[in-house]
């Protein structure tokens, strides 16, 4: 491994008070950047949506290639790590956000539901929308676009803030009614609350009994939560994201495996490379090798 992976914060180059950016991807591709290519794995520290409008290629997310074409969506969460190809023949437009750009404008629950969209637990990062829906969100997005570099006046961030919610929420339908989500479901507070803890506290326990006596409740209760909404035992979740954390780990640090196992509560090498190659049927130098 020879560097890091870059961590991209969010940066608006030519209104760098502005929580909000759009740009062409093919323009993300032609760009000379000084500290990272888009072509490695980076992670970013904001939310990304990704409309292809043409063409067909492949994107990256958190380790796994995404097949993309005309009306294809992609949905990238804040802290995950993504790449983009170089011979992709993609045209699209990339809407680039932080959380305080929507969320401080929203109530509660919408704030909640808007963040749902982008959770890859509750459904694939990738959306293929259907041409009448891909119209709807062209319209959006054109008047987000005409908004942003033609009219420009001091109205204007409110608008795109207000369309962009808009957006979202036709594509929080969208993905419920195409996928079949969980969003509605009983027990969905309950499982974000534990994912939440299990993203926090995992590098210090993957024992299902810790995280249900950090709920309150108990283990059986706790695989209740998890079988609904995601149809994995509560120890299956964890794993999950312990595993993911790990790859994270190998490939955005320059950390030893006896300090990444260090890292992710594992107080013996020996145990995480079984641990880790029981799940990715890889080991930790194999996986950050291919990377």
């Amino acid at each position: 491994m020879d560097q890091e992976t870059k961590t991209i914060p969010f940066s608006n180059q030519n209104n760098p008070k502005s929580q909000f950016d759009l740009i062409r991807l093919e323009d993300v591709l032609a760009r000379q950047y000084k500290d990272h290519s888009p072509l490695d794995q980076h992670r970013v520290e904001f939310y990304i949506l990704i409309l292809i409008e043409h063409g067909q290629g492949y994107h990256t997310i958190d380790f796994k290639d995404f097949e993309c074409s005309t009306g294809s969506l992609l949905a990238i969460r804040k802290n995950q790590i993504h790449k983009f190809w170089k011979d992709n023949n993609l045209k699209g437009r990339l809407l680039m956000f932080t959380n305080d750009f929507l969320v401080s404008y929203l109530e509660e629950l919408e704030a909640h539901k808007t963040i749902l969209l982008f959770n890859e637990f509750l459904g694939s990062p990738k959306l293929q929308l259907s041409k009448s829906d891909l119209t709807s969100i062209y319209n959006i997005v054109d008047r987000i676009e005409e908004e942003y570099l033609s009219v420009q006046d001091k109205h204007s961030m409110n608008i795109i803030r207000s369309e962009l919610h808009i957006m979202i929420t036709k594509l929080f339908r969208i993905k419920a009614r195409e996928e079949n989500t969980f969003f509605e479901k009983k027990h969905l507070q309950e499982f974000i609350t534990l994912q939440q803890l299990i993203e926090n506290n995992v590098c210090e326990t993957t024992k299902v009994q810790d995280f249900a006596s950090m709920m309150g409740v108990s283990s059986k209760t706790l695989n209740t939560i998890t079988k609904s909404i995601v149809h994995k035992t509560a120890k299956g979740l964890i794993d999950e994201i312990c595993i993911k954390q790990i790859k994270r780990l190998l490939i955005n640090t320059r950390l030893s495996i006896k300090e990444v196992a260090y890292q992710s509560g594992f107080h013996e090498t020996t145990n995480f490379y079984k641990y880790f190659k029981r799940h990715t049927h890889k080991t930790p130098e194999q996986f950050r090798a291919s990377c």
